[in-house]
């Protein structure tokens, strides 16, 4: 039993970097043309959001969301979740609708095919670099500043220990949203990490719950107030995750 696992494990993670390229070369003209310019990002956003739901379908996910509150038309946010797996990325596209850059880890750019568009369409950060976290900021900045949304998986990155419910959160997302008086979005994505852990042997198909909380203001709030708002952001993120697990105890 063990070895057909191996098996449909092995298969099953080669199934989802070919159900990647797929999208990705059916839709690649209109892709080409939409990172031209900065202005064609709207309609790769699109494209991106068809790319997402192509991979979750196909590996057997299926997604609930629950919304406390929704996002409005055209308006700018800070969009933060944990972070425990690669369908993170797919499940957020899917999840929000409003157009949003990711600030994401630049090793993702190495991918074949995926990674061409990750680097040309992402916010990238070396997080071993203070002068590429500085770059960031301004890049971030930039995107705000066009009416879109900034989208960070605040942990800075997947814990190596999977038994770490949450990681601890860095400050540049909660910086980026008070200069910009723009509220923060907290999601909490309930499976993702026993759906598709970045641990190989593991995994299978089902369902992704998701909820997206109240949103937190940030008006009227200065930069000596980050830390604060980080702290209380990360505690909603965690009873979020909390009540997930108490359900699940509950079945």
């Amino acid at each position: 039993m063990k070895g057909i696992k191996i098996v449909f494990w092995v298969l099953w993670r080669i199934w989802f970097y070919i159900l990647m390229a797929i999208p990705i070369l059916i839709m690649l003209p209109f892709l080409l043309i939409s990172i031209i310019s900065e202005s064609g990002y709207p309609y790769f956003f699109k494209m991106a959001r068809i790319w997402a739901k192509f991979i979750l379908f196909g590996m057997g996910f299926y997604y609930r969301i629950e919304r406390q509150q929704k996002l409005v038309k055209n308006k700018s946010y800070m969009i933060v979740a944990n972070h425990t797996s690669m369908t993170d990325i797919m499940l957020m596209l899917a999840v929000v609708k409003n157009p949003f850059v990711f600030v994401g880890k630049k090793e993702l750019s190495k991918i074949p095919l995926f990674g061409f568009f990750y680097k040309r369409t992402c916010i990238l950060v070396d997080r071993n670099s203070s002068r590429s976290k500085n770059e960031v900021f301004k890049r971030a900045q930039n995107r705000l500043n066009q009416g879109l949304s900034i989208c960070i998986f605040p942990e800075g990155g997947v814990p190596d220990d999977e038994s770490v419910l949450l990681d601890e959160f860095k400050d540049g997302a909660f910086r980026l949203a008070i200069d910009h008086q723009i509220p923060i979005v907290p999601i909490v994505f309930a499976d993702n990490k026993e759906r598709f852990s970045y641990t190989f042997f593991s995994g299978s198909p089902g369902k992704m719950r998701v909820k997206v909380l109240p949103f937190v203001e940030t008006n009227g709030l200065k930069s000596d107030h980050r830390k604060e708002l980080r702290d209380q952001v990360r505690q909603i993120i965690y009873k979020g995750l909390l009540e997930f697990k108490k359900k699940e105890k509950l079945k």
